[in-house]
């Protein structure tokens, strides 16, 4: 479990990567560079994008500026991008990754990842990820909205498994089983959509234990997270918030308190269902 907000989790591949970081997920471009800035001159050293988001370029140039502002390297940092599923073919994943490193302005990734799994039309992306691997352009591979079929598919194949799976993850969607399956391969589960898009910022059970803590239900479901060994990327473009969420390492949620969150599942989705969609453009 992760102490402070510079903490890393040991990825399967022996590679460290912050248990927290920023998600810049339906952020403008134009404001990315200035969120991404401010992130990392408060402390937050993984940033999250992906190629359809449409703000790489926002997140190279807010690099760009907090590695003047703050003196810190680029190896300071983990960055983080996805395929979309347009383009999934082995020549056309090999593109997609070196447009993106063109738009971050970066020389490598840290991690990136298929965004989804779509019509089972991963198998050729996957192998170009692993020799962008094994030609050091990547320091490591995975995969997004993976269920544990397509996971099982994956890893009968592939000569590397993922060192990530990142999806959706809040108290109302747990994902036992996935979970299950992903600490079986030393997968780390990774939380999109933390917070819900917002939809847990009310919820009276959650309210009821931030209260004894004079905590806010944000911090309260974002240390849910950390206790549950999950990295999870909040997204928040004020500088302010960008502080209230990493201050959760001054308390800790009693395994009761644990136990009443856990027991708010109902496998409730906010985004898409990997299963029934293929997301193609």
């Amino acid at each position: 479990m992760i102490t402070h907000l510079q903490d890393k989790i040991t990825l399967n591949n022996g590679l460290q990567m912050p248990g927290m970081g920023l998600g810049v997920f339906q952020v403008e471009n134009d404001a990315t560079a200035e969120m991404v800035k401010n992130a990392i001159e408060v402390g937050y050293r993984s940033i999250d994008t992906a190629a359809i988001y449409g703000n790489e370029a926002g997140v190279g140039e807010g690099i760009k500026q907090a590695l003047t502002s703050t003196n810190l390297q680029r190896e300071d940092l983990f960055i983080t991008s996805k395929v979309w599923n347009d383009g999934l073919s082995y020549e056309e994943t090999v593109t997609a990754y070196e447009e993106s490193l063109e738009k971050l302005g970066l020389d490598y990734l840290d991690l990136y990842l298929i965004h989804w799994p779509g019509k089972d039309k991963y198998a050729e992306s996957w192998k170009a990820l692993e020799d962008l691997y094994d030609q050091g352009k990547i320091k490591a591979i995975g995969v997004c909205n993976f269920t544990v079929a397509h996971l099982e598919n994956l890893l009968s194949f592939a000569r590397m498994k993922p060192v990530v799976n990142q999806v959706e993850f809040h108290p109302r969607l747990q994902q036992a089983e996935l979970r299950s399956f992903c600490d079986k391969h030393e997968i780390q589960l990774e939380a999109w959509a933390p917070l819900m898009q917002g939809g847990l910022l009310e919820d009276a059970t959650i309210s009821k234990i931030a209260e004894k803590y004079s905590k806010s239900n944000t911090q309260v479901i974002l240390r849910w997270d950390v206790q549950n060994g999950i990295i999870t990327i909040p997204k928040s473009v004020r500088r302010e918030r960008m502080m209230q969420n990493a201050d959760i390492f001054n308390f800790q949620l009693t395994d009761e308190e644990m136990a009443i969150i856990n027991a708010m599942n109902l496998e409730q989705r906010v985004g898409p269902n990997p299963n029934e969609f293929d997301f193609a453009l």
